[in-house]
């Protein structure tokens, strides 16, 4: 299925750049994904028995004069050749492509408890200068790690939290033991 999602998002990705509207693209890209995940958006989509003239039109209804016509053709195709389920991965995939070429990236930082709005723009800063890229900073709580924080950016995983910390003391002390 991944596969498939990035052929599809490559695909825009190409004529989004091609026609320089690469923002728009991740913008319009962004709306559809949001609306097709709702709950009755999921129930058409997926039900074997909604002809696909029918999901078309539902589809038309939805973003006709919202989104670029090539948005429109790949919802249309989708539901042409039942590819339905490739929809959301591939414009979450399309997405990505438009914010890396944009030089944008998102890092998933999670902590044991939440952190002031200070300590997060002093994180964002951090992370954006050792990257040299825009970073957005989406925060979770993870009250498993104790303290500290564990970071998803870019292809990259940083674990600086006290339960990492603790099992490489165990091992150290294993090791350093012989046991």
């Amino acid at each position: 299925m991944e596969r498939l999602s990035l052929l599809y998002a490559s695909a825009l990705f190409d004529l989004a750049v091609q026609e320089g509207l690469a923002d728009v693209f991740m913008d319009q890209a962004a709306f559809v994904r949001d609306t097709l995940q709702g709950t009755e958006c999921q129930r058409i989509l997926i039900h074997p028995h909604i002809p696909t003239a029918e999901k078309q039109a539902f589809f038309k209804k939805l973003f006709s004069g919202h989104i670029h016509a090539d948005l429109l053709g790949l919802l249309y195709l989708a539901a042409e050749k039942n590819r339905e389920a490739f929809l959301i991965p591939a414009l979450t995939a399309l997405i990505d492509m438009i914010r890396r070429h944009n030089g944008k990236v998102t890092a998933m930082v999670y902590f044991a408890a939440a952190i002031d709005k200070g300590q997060l723009a002093a994180m964002t800063e951090t992370l954006s200068r050792k990257l040299n890229k825009n970073v957005d900073v989406s925060m979770k709580v993870d009250t498993s790690v104790i303290g500290g924080p564990y970071i998803f950016v870019d292809g990259y995983y940083l674990d600086w939290t006290v339960k990492k910390r603790l099992r490489d003391l165990t091992v150290h002390m294993k090791e350093g033991c012989g046991a």
